[in-house]
């Protein structure tokens, strides 16, 4: 995998990820690669580095449509590796391309956004209509949200900060024209700064706490640049 710097789409900040590309199934397919080091504590959904605890990358990759390795993890640690990746980290994929992501920042708090939604809908949907719609092939659709903040925060608040970038993320989708939670792939990191010896980490990451706030806005402006109306 070649790394390529991509244009600037902020002024400083934390998250600043490199643009990786690499030919795989016949054709041009993009990663990002976010390496703050060590750290950084993340939580994440992710099928490589998912959980809670010390991480030092994130990689966000395009894969082809119809990807059909049943070894993910493998697959995105093979990638990190190759792009220089060292440690622990969380890998995330994504049929979209990345390379038109999205940046956001508020006050201290970094969102970055990759979004295909052609597979949509609510969260919660009537049994008959949930068999209905696993049953045949299915466009590719995910939201992918990478959050960074530059203060520790708990375990607790960790899980709560993850909770307020979807709400987050679900209003921008309302009032971009979608009516929908999301997709059924989404998938969030969300990455703060491990607590020096001695600082007591924020204990709360909600919507109306003052770093929750930020993350909020964050998420939902890069959310609202990365997904196209519907109008």
């Amino acid at each position: 995998m070649t790394a390529v710097l991509p244009p600037p789409r902020v002024s400083g900040g934390l998250l600043r990820p490199r643009r990786l590309t690499r030919v795989e199934d016949g054709g041009d397919l993009h990663a990002l690669l976010w390496a703050p080091g060590p750290g950084m504590r993340m939580i994440s959904s992710a099928v490589l580095g998912g959980g809670i605890g010390e991480r030092c990358w994130v990689l966000n990759a395009q894969v082809s449509h119809g990807y059909r390795r049943t070894d993910p993890d493998r697959h995105l640690a093979e990638l990190a590796a190759g792009a220089g990746a060292r440690g622990p980290g969380v890998g995330l994929m994504t049929a979209a391309d990345v390379s038109a992501y999205a940046h956001a920042h508020d006050n201290g708090a970094e969102a970055i956004v990759t979004s295909g939604i052609d597979v949509r809908g609510w969260a919660a949907v009537p049994e008959a209509e949930e068999a209905a719609a696993g049953s045949g092939a299915q466009a590719p659709g995910t939201i992918n949200i990478v959050v960074a903040l530059p203060v520790p925060l708990t375990d607790a608040a960790l899980v709560n900060a993850v909770a307020t970038a979807t709400e987050a993320k679900t209003q921008a989708l309302m009032e971009a024209g979608h009516h929908c939670s999301g997709t059924p792939t989404d998938a969030v990191c969300v990455a703060a700064r491990t607590p020096s010896p001695g600082e007591t980490p924020h204990a709360f990451a909600g919507p109306r706490s003052p770093w929750g706030a930020r993350l909020a806005r964050a998420v939902h402006r890069a959310v609202h640049d990365a997904t196209p109306p519907s109008f």
